[in-house]
Parts: C-alpha cells; structure tokens; sequence
C-alpha cells in the first residue's frame, strides 16, 4: 500500500521510476523507455545527480523566490501572506512595533478559529474588529466570520502555479494547486512584512509516488492517514518537500488531492508540491481566474532523496486512534483486533496524561463485539470540501441519524461551497437526516466546537487528534478523545447508528459531481484593501488586546532553572500551549500565559515565576536598592557561588557575577514542537521568563523558529556524547559562561555546567546551524527588539 524507498531516485517525466542512486543502468533504462516509445536522445546526459536534482519542481519554485545569490543557503521571499483570528492580533502588534508602515504583499487576514465569540465576554470580537482596522490602516484583505477557512480562502482565491504563501497555521498546504505552502509561526510572517526573507538551507525533496486508483468507499484522508502512518514515526519526510508525481495523481479529483496535500502537514515536512494538469485548468477556471494556471512537472530525468510509493488502488479506509494522526489502523483490522488495540491505546494515552486520577478508557466503546461511537464530525480545511459533504449528502439521503447518543456535524469550509450544496439539495438531504449543518469554522480541529460528552468518543474528518484537542479539561476530570477518519466511512458509520462501519461495507455509487463557484458573497463581504492603506486610520483596541512584556537582550552568562522536565517521546505545541478555550486569549500575552503547559504540568508557570523573581531580585541588587527578601537573595548568592567554583573566586567577584550573568527558566523535552505552527507555544515561555529549550531533537522547524524569534536558544543535547549525566530534574540549575560570545562567534558546542544538589558535572550543549539574522535576533532578546535596533 505505501513503501518507502530510503535512498536517492530517478523518475522520468514525472511518471516512470528510472531507478535508484548510482545503481540505475543506462543500458536497462534506455531499453525500458524505448519499449514505451519515449524520446531517449537527452537521457545519458540527465543520469546525473547533480543536473537532475535541479529538475524537480520544488527546486524552481525555489529558485524563483530566492534573493540570496547561492542554492544551498536561500532567501525566500513570499507572494502572498495569510493567518487567522488567533495569530494575526500579535503579527500586527509585534509588526508595527517593528515599524510597520503598510503591507508589502497581500496578506490575507481571517476569522475561522475564535469566530463563536462563546469565550471572555467582547474578547475574541474586540479581536475581529483590530483585524479589520489592520486591514484597512496597512492595506489588507479582511475576511469575515463564517465566509471560509483559512485554508479554502487561500485555495479559492489566492493560490496559483508556481507561487508560494506563507501562513501562521501549521496547515498552510496548497501543493495540489501548484502552490507551495509553508507554515510558520507569526515572527517570520512579521519578517515578511518589514521586507525580510525567510531563510533556510535548501531541503531534501521526496517523491510522493501514486500509481493506481481508489477504490469505491476510499477518501482523501484514507490516503492521508496511510502515508503519515507509514513515515512519521521514521521521521522520513522531516523538514523537507515532498513532491507528489506518477500516474496516480490523474486519477484524483482536485477536492481529493488537496484532501491529501492539507494532511502532509502530520508529517511533519517543510511543504508539498503536485504535478498539475487539465483538471487543476479547471479549477483555476472554474474559480474565475484561469491566468493563475501553469502546467508544473518535473524536468525530463529528476532526481530525489527518496521515495514514498503509494498503491492507491490497495488503500483501504483507515482510522487514527488517540493521540495521534500516525497512530494508524484500517478500520477492517481495527474492528477484528478492537479490544487488543484498544486496551494498548489506553495504556499510551494513560501515560501520556500522567495524571492517575484520570482514567482514560475506550474499551468500553466495545459493545456487542461491535465500536460505538459517540460523534461523527466533518469540518474544516481537510474535511469540509464540496466533494466530501456531497458525497456524505448522497450516502445519508432518506436515512436517519436517529435519536439516540450518536450526533454528527458537517462544516462546509465556505460559503461558496454552502451555497452549491444548497442550490443541489445537499444540505436539505443532510438536515432531513438529522445531520446539524453549520459555517465554515475551524473549531472541532483544535478543540472549540463540538466537543464530545465526557469519556466520549468522536470520529472527525479533520486534521488533529492530539490529546484535548477536542476540548476536554484532564485538569477538571474532563476526558474524551477524537479518532480520525475520512468522511465517507463517517458517515458510513452515522447510518448505521454509530455502529464504526468502513464505506467500503456499503453501497457507493461513482457519481458525477458538477461544481459552480459563486463568489458574490466574498464580493459582498471580504474587504479588499491592498495597496490601498488609509493611514491615517486608527487601530481598534479591545480592552484584552496587550502589548509585548519588554524584553532583555543576552547578558554575557547565563544561568537557567529547569522548570519542567518532559520525558514523553515526542511533545506537541498542543501540549505546551493548550488550544481550544485558551486561545480566546491570545491578544493577551501575560493573560494566556497563565495556561502555558497546563495540561502537561499545571506546576509549570508557577515554578517559572519564582525564577523570574529571581531575576528581578537581581536586577534589583544591580540597581543597589534596598531589598528585603534576604532568603532569596542569599539564594542567588549560594547558587552563584556553586557556579564558579571556590577555585575561581579570586578570578572574578561575586558581586560581578551576579551582574553579568542572567536568570531565567528552562523546559528539557526529548522532542518537543510536533503540531501547530502557533508561535505562543514559545512566546509564553518567553513572557514567563524563559531563556531556552534543550531537547535531544525539535520535532518541526517552526517550532525551532519560534523559539529563535523570541530569543529564546534552542539547545540540543547529545545523550551519548554526556554519558555520564543522568538527566535534567525538576530544580536544577544550569550555568553557561560566555554565552553571548559563544551564539555571536557561532559556536556549537557550548560547555554547561548543572547545578543540583548532588553536585556540579559539566554537559555539553549545542546549538547548530544559525543564521546571522538568528544570532543577532537572540542576541536582542527577541525578534521585536531586533527590530528596533536596525
């Protein structure tokens, strides 16, 4: 069904695998391409790594963007810019700190996430509203809420062959459309709109091979699932492109392909590219703007780093089970082994809570040798295209939901596509059924909308099912889970009462789907206001929208407490941020993060205010005032004695010491940053005091990037390379002299020094592969104050 090759490939013409590195024949390929009645004049000249590896797509769209003058190290910069109602408030902030004057490029702005207003009273509008006056001061297009998901805006209205958006949600993905999408957090949309580049090494590219075609009761996110179950683990597809080619992708419709390409995001590559064709002329078309069509495919020989191969026509449906989109099963082998997997997906999800007054269950899902579910849920950028919810409309019509515990919700993920279903009896047949019909609304995808009953469990076409991401509170007793699945086994299962059912048990029909895009309504709505920016026009502020806590530059030494220790293999952005509820307050940052690592470690912001108070306590003994807290600060003294050592005290005061060398909190996890680009996973930390991560492994860029952005290093340690240490706890310190030297001189390998009360033993740290930009950003303290320094 998918294989991975893990080694370089050729593939011709974007469809027939030539072979692999250096072994391919030229003799057997030119043999091969012959009895296909190809052109095999240019082969011999192809067979070359070097001179094929610049004929994928991925490397023109690349170089086209690129203002840097070499391939290896590339500037990037971006056609287009897009974030939501929970990311946009603080890109504008930190931005017209910086010095913002107008947008620069078109930046899209939505409102798909907090779009309820159910949260902190005027809070999540007063939000809306700032976005509106942004658009209008700077020149921005301003789409309201309930009109599109951010992601079937920037599909609908903004992509285009050979383009490349950058958007503050992890999944910013338009690669079947011929655009390369990227997600980030906010900082480096910030970096964009003060005319900065985006720098990065240049990426190893994959190729998604696809060769056959679904079957009959087989989805985009049957696809989806099969894929990042088959790479994540691995970590085959980190930080790089994949590149989606064979003759597989012609037998897809274009609702089904970027039903595919939304979901690379789970894998955790940089981004996604797709051959184009006839159909996605059409689409272009369609959508009222066919001069954004180009035919992209690869160069005649390409070359990649490796291979994914995928069997469409063996794809079965598949399901996700908690927590995680790689935790993959088909239904059919799910529904044998269900109490055996289960019982295994219980005890996981039990540790990963680390909480023993919750008991997370599932096997009693199993009723009559049978799942029973709780919730069905279609929606969002992945679940709620006009293919899908057509689909779902003909399975369920003249059925019934019936009116038992089982409830379903659809999403249609914009209007335009509201108003085809409507004007094709679709949703008359799902409101028949008893399936609620809502608007376009990204909530069930990070745990604001439809959250299940407690112990409850849903089924969702859409992208996450990271631990609470549906909306529960462990903290309170709260506890349910989401698995996912594709649409049409979803509502497979919703006729037949909850009852877990793969649509491929059913009877399906290959029907013929017109669609007609109407985009009165977005005329009527969206405000379009690029290059055209009212200057003179104030920014509205909501009494919950907050400015940046200042923030201090690299003091020469510094010494950091470790404030929590994560042990779990791998720690999503969900984790140390929480979704849902906490997100209406993002346009507060000392008010949010009051939730930082709440779900994980609710002692976490707690431990990391005593540490800046002891910063504060030093800044007070710098500033000579009179202090009373003498506890606290024969603390720092203690500390800093155990630091330096008897033997140094001559070499330098105490007193100097303590001057020149900065307090604040650390977070060790093994891997932490899987999941959503949401830069407050970082800026939280930051604003609680927090110097730096260190982790054997960052599980995305774009966490990486946002720690850097607001001037927090990102250490990696080697647990090999310091055999001897036995790992952080909870409460040790670590002090690191000359730092500020050491990230301005680029230095790798950095000595530390931990801190405990079974002694001192020095650890080596790294922090490898920054940017000038990246170092004098840490430098600063942040990225804001970088700013105000040029």
């Amino acid at each position: 069904m998918v294989e991975i090759i893990d080694r370089g490939v050729y593939i011709y013409k974007g469809k027939t695998i030539l072979g692999y590195e250096n072994k391919i024949s030229l003799e057997d390929t030119e043999r091969q391409l012959k009895n296909a009645g190809e052109d095999i004049s240019n082969l011999s000249s192809f067979l070359n790594q070097d001179i094929a590896r610049k004929n994928t797509i991925a490397f023109d769209i690349l170089m086209k963007h690129n203002k840097s003058d070499e391939d290896k190290k590339l500037n990037i910069k971006f056609d287009a810019l897009a974030s939501h109602d929970i990311t946009y408030v603080g890109i504008t902030q930190t931005a017209k700190a910086s010095g913002l004057k107008e947008f620069p490029i078109p930046y899209i702005l939505t409102n798909c996430h907090n779009s309820l207003c159910t949260v902190g009273g005027t809070i999540n509008e007063d939000d809306h509203i700032f976005g509106l006056s942004a658009a209008k001061k700077y020149g921005g297009i301003y789409v309201p809420a309930h009109q599109a998901v951010i992601h079937q805006y920037m599909r609908e209205m903004m992509a285009s062959c050979g383009s490349m958006i950058l958007g503050s949600d992890s999944h910013t993905r338009y690669g079947s459309l011929g655009t390369m999408g990227i997600g980030e957090g906010g900082p480096e949309l910030v970096k964009q709109l003060l005319g900065k580049t985006y720098d990065i090494s240049y990426p190893e590219v994959i190729a998604v091979y696809l060769e056959g075609k679904p079957k009959l009761g087989v989805g985009p996110q049957d696809v989806a699932l099969s894929i990042i179950g088959t790479v994540f683990k691995r970590g085959f597809v980190k930080n790089k492109i994949l590149e989606f080619v064979g003759p597989g992708i012609y037998n897809l419709s274009i609702d089904f392909r970027n039903g595919i390409d939304v979901m690379t995001t789970e894998t955790t590559c940089l981004s996604s590219i797709w051959c184009t064709d006839e159909k996605v002329k059409e689409y272009y078309t369609i959508h009222g703007r066919p001069e954004t069509y180009t035919k992209l495919e690869p160069g005649e020989v390409a070359y990649y780093d490796g291979l994914v191969r995928v069997d469409l026509s063996e794809v079965e449906p598949m399901i996700a089970l908690p927590f995680h989109p790689s935790n993959v099963f088909s239904i059919a082998e799910f529904n044998k082994n269900a109490e055996e997997i289960l019982k295994s997906v219980e005890a996981e999800g039990q540790k990963q809570m680390d909480n023993p007054d919750i008991q997370f269950k599932l096997t009693d899902k199993i009723i009559n040798g049978r799942i029973k579910v709780d919730q069905g849920i279609v929606a969002g950028c992945s679940g709620g295209s006009y293919e899908n919810i057509f689909k779902i409309s003909e399975i369920i019509s003249s059925q019934s939901m019936g009116n038992d515990y089982f409830n379903f919700s659809v999403y249609p993920a914009s209007q335009p596509i509201y108003i085809e279903l409507i004007k094709n009896g679709s949703i008359e047949k799902l409101i028949e059924a008893g399936v609620t019909v809502k608007t376009a609304f990204c909530g069930p995808c990070f745990g604001a909308g439809d959250v299940p009953g407690n112990n409850g469990l849903s089924i969702r076409h859409t992208t996450r099912n990271f631990p609470n991401r549906e909306g529960s509170k462990p903290s309170t007793g709260q506890i349910a889970s989401v698995a996912l699945m594709d649409s049409l086994s979803i509502a497979a299962t919703a006729i037949n009462g909850g009852v877990l059912t793969p649509a491929t048990e059913i009877n399906i029909s290959d029907i013929e789907m017109e669609y007609n895009f109407n985009d009165t309504v977005y005329k009527n709505r969206v405000y379009y206001g690029f290059k055209k920016p009212i200057v003179e026009s104030d920014l509205k502020y909501g009494p919950n929208i907050a400015d940046w806590t200042e923030m201090q530059p690299l003091a020469d030494n510094i010494l950091l407490k470790v404030a929590s220790v994560i042990n779990d293999p791998v720690t999503t952005t969900d984790e140390l941020i929480p979704s849902g509820e906490t997100s209406s307050y993002r346009s507060n940052p000392l008010k949010l993060a009051e939730f930082t690592l709440s779900r994980k470690d609710p002692n976490y912001v707690g431990r990391a205010k005593d540490v800046q108070e002891l910063e504060r306590l030093r800044q007070v003994f710098i500033s000579n005032k009179n202090n009373k807290d003498i506890d606290n600060i024969k603390e720092l003294e203690r500390v800093f004695l155990q630091a330096i050592g008897e033997k140094n005290i001559k070499d330098i005061s105490l007193e100097d010491l303590i001057k020149s060398t900065q307090i604040g909190s650390v977070i060790y996890a093994v891997k932490p940053g899987d999941g959503s680009a949401r830069e407050q996973a970082a800026s939280c930390q930051k604003v609680l005091g927090g110097f730096a991560n260190i982790a054997e492994d960052y599980a995305t860029k774009r966490y990486r990037s946002n720690l850097i952005n607001w001037g927090m290093i990102p250490f990696t340690i080697n647990t090999i390379e310091n055999s001897g240490f036995s790992g952080f706890e909870v409460g040790d310190y670590i002090f690191i002299e000359n730092i500020r030297k050491a990230i301005k001189d680029g230095k790798e390998n950095i000595t530390a020094r931990v801190i405990n009360n079974k002694g001192n033993i020095d650890i080596i740290l790294h922090v490898n592969d920054l940017t000038k930009d990246e170092k004098d950003i840490i430098l600063a303290g942040s990225l804001i104050n970088y700013n105000k320094l040029l």
